[in-house]
C-alpha cells in the first residue's frame, strides 16, 4: 500500500503501529513539530514497513488522541481526526495544521519542550529555533524587529547609490519607512541595520578565502587570497562577487563571428548563491558568518541556518523548492533593487546557469546540502579537468586542449586561450579596498586611504597610479577640490550585468 494515497498532499508524516497510551510523548512530539512547522499527518495503524495492521478500537483511540492533545500541548493546535478503512482494517489519521501561535509545547514528564521537524525526525527545538518560533508566533521576523541602534547614527550612501543605478531614481527619505528600514515609530529595524554603510551587526560579515590546492590542509602553502567583508549587505554582495571574479579565470576560443567564453564559474550562479546566502541566513545565530572558500576544483559557500521549513535540501528536488523566506524584508529589498526575484527561483537560476555548459568534459552540476543549522552550496570549476592535455605555446600564447561537446552534442576539441593573473595578490586586495573607500567618499585622499587600509602613503600612491594607468580610476577636478571616480567596468558595471 502507498502511504501517499492515505495522507494526500501532506509532505510530512509519521507512522505508528498502535497508539502508545503509556508513552504519549512518542507521538505528541510529532504533533508539536508539525504545528511548529508546515503541518503534517500521523497515521495510526500502519507499521514502519507500510503494512496495514489496523487498530483494535479506532474510535476509542481517537478519543484518547484528542484528549491527550488538549491536556499535554500548549497552546492547543488545530487538528482534524479522520477514520480510514483499508482491507477491513481501521486506521486513524491525525492531520495537524501549521500553527500561527508558535511555539507549541509538549508538557509532560515534568518537561515543557517544543519540537521541530528536521528531515523526517521530530527533535527538540534548540534555543535559536525557539527564538525563531517565538518571533513567528508574534507575527514578526528577525529583520523586522527594532534593532538596539539609532537610525540617526547610520548612513545609507551605498544603498542610495545602488538604488539610483538600478532604478534610475533617487532614494527619498520617505522610502526609509516604506522599505521597512525604520518602523512606524521611527526606530531602526534589524534589516535597516544590515543595509547601513557601516553595519553594526558584526556577525553579518562574509569571509572569503582562495585556498591553494583542493582543501584547507593540502600542505601547498597558505591561502592565496582572503578578504573579510563587512558593512552594508548590498555592498557585501558586490564585493563578494568581485572577490570570486578576481580569483577566477576565463578560457575562450574564437568562432567565425564572435568569441565564446568559458568561465571558471558562471557569474549568474555565483551572484545567486551569495545573494541567497545573505537573504536566507539565520541572523539569530551569533558568532557564525557566511564563508566563501575557493579551491582549485570548486567553490563552497556556507551560510548559518538550515532550510527555514526544517527540511533537508538533499532530500528534495532543488528545482521544485517552495519559497520560504526567513528574512522577508531583506528579500523584498533585493527584489526592489532587481537583484533577485521575490519568488524562490534562486536554485533554478543556479542550476540553469551551469546547464548551458553541461557538454564540457567532467561537467558537474551544483550541489546543495543542509542540516538543522547549516546550508552548503558547492559550485564546480568548469575549467578544472585533470585529464585535459597539457599547455602548449606554439605562438607564445598559452593554450589548453580540452574536449568539449557543442550544442549538437558532437564531441570536438577546442584550444582555449588561458587567462593569466593580471595583478599580484597584494595589488588585487589593495585595489578592492581602494574601490570601496572611493565609493564611500569620492573626495578621499591617498593619505586617508593609507591610514584606513594600513599601508604607507607611498605604497597607496603607487597602487593608485597603476589604477590610473590601467584606466580603472580617474581624478576629476583639481587636487584640492576634485574627486575620484571609478571607471573599472568590471567593478562599476556589476549591478548592470546582473
Amino acid at each position: 500500500m502507498n502511504i501517499h494515497t492515505l495522507i494526500g498532499e501532506a509532505t510530512a508524516y509519521d507512522k505508528k503501529e498502535q497508539l502508545e497510551v503509556k508513552r504519549p510523548k512518542s507521538w505528541l512530539k510529532s504533533v508539536s513539530a508539525f504545528a511548529n512547522g508546515e503541518g503534517g499527518t500521523l497515521v495510526f495503524g500502519i507499521s514502519d514497513d507500510d503494512q496495514v495492521v489496523g487498530l483494535a478500537d479506532a474510535e476509542s483511540d481517537a478519543e484518547r488522541i484528542s484528549e491527550e492533545i488538549k491536556t499535554k500541548l500548549d497552546p492547543v493546535p488545530t487538528v482534524n481526526l479522520e477514520f480510514k478503512e483499508v482491507d477491513g482494517k481501521k486506521l486513524v489519521l491525525l492531520h495537524v495544521f501549521k500553527g500561527q501561535e508558535t511555539p507549541y509545547y509538549y508538557i509532560g514528564d515534568k518537561q515543557r519542550l517544543a519540537f521541530v521537524r528536521i528531515g523526517n525526525e521530530s527533535v527538540v527545538a534548540d534555543r535559536l529555533k525557539l527564538k525563531e518560533l517565538v518571533l513567528r508566533g508574534a507575527g514578526r521576523t528577525y529583520d523586522s524587529i527594532p534593532s538596539p541602534y539609532k537610525f540617526e547614527d547610520m548612513s545609507f550612501s551605498r544603498l542610495k547609490s545602488v538604488h539610483y543605478k538600478r532604478l534610475g531614481m533617487s532614494f527619498n527619505d520617505s522610502d526609509f519607512e516604506s522599505w521597512g528600514i525604520i518602523d512606524d515609530d521611527g526606530k531602526l529595524t534589524n534589516a535597516g541595520a544590515l543595509l547601513a554603510d557601516d553595519s553594526p551587526i558584526r556577525h553579518s560579515r562574509i569571509f572569503c578565502t582562495r585556498w591553494n590546492g583542493l582543501d584547507m590542509t593540502s600542505g601547498l602553502g597558505e591561502a592565496q587570497d582572503d578578504a573579510e567583508l563587512e558593512g552594508s549587505v548590498v555592498g557585501q554582495l558586490q564585493d563578494a562577487v568581485a572577490f570570486v571574479r578576481n580569483n577566477s579565470h576565463k578560457r575562450w576560443w574564437k568562432e567565425a563571428e564572435y568569441r565564446e567564453e568559458l568561465p571558471d564559474y558562471p557569474e549568474r550562479a555565483v551572484t545567486e548563491v551569495i545573494c541567497n546566502a545573505i537573504i536566507h541566513r539565520d541572523y539569530l545565530e551569533f558568532g557564525s558568518e557566511i564563508h566563501i572558500d575557493m579551491y582549485d576544483d570548486r567553490m563552497e559557500v556556507y551560510s548559518p541556518g538550515g532550510m527555514f521549513s526544517g527540511k533537508l535540501i538533499q532530500q528534495m528536488n532543488p528545482l521544485a523548492v517552495p519559497s520560504k523566506r526567513r528574512n522577508p524584508l531583506l528579500a523584498d529589498f533585493f527584489n526592489r533593487l532587481k537583484l533577485m526575484e521575490r519568488r524562490g527561483s534562486g536554485m533554478k537560476k543556479i542550476i540553469g546557469a551551469y546547464k548551458r555548459f553541461e557538454g564540457i568534459k567532467g561537467y558537474r552540476a551544483p550541489k546543495f546540502r543542509s542540516d538543522a543549522t547549516e546550508f552548503h552550496v558547492t559550485l564546480w570549476n568548469l575549467n578544472y579537468d585533470e585529464s585535459a592535455i597539457g599547455e602548449i605555446s606554439p605562438t607564445e600564447i598559452p593554450l589548453i586542449i580540452q574536449e568539449y561537446k557543442g550544442k549538437d552534442k558532437d564531441l570536438f576539441v577546442k584550444e582555449f586561450v588561458k587567462d593569466t593573473p593580471q595583478f599580484a595578490k597584494e595589488f588585487v586586495k589593495a585595489s578592492r579596498k581602494i574601490y570601496k573607500l572611493i565609493s564611500q567618499n569620492p573626495h578621499i585622499s591617498a593619505a586617508q586611504i593609507a591610514e584606513s587600509i594600513g599601508l604607507s602613503p607611498r605604497q597607496v600612491q603607487k597602487y593608485m597610479k597603476r589604477l590610473q594607468d590601467l584606466d580603472k580610476i580617474v581624478r576629476v577636478g583639481g587636487r584640492k577640490t576634485g574627486e575620484w571616480k571609478i571607471i573599472d567596468e568590471e567593478y562599476e558595471g556589476f549591478f548592470d550585468r546582473i
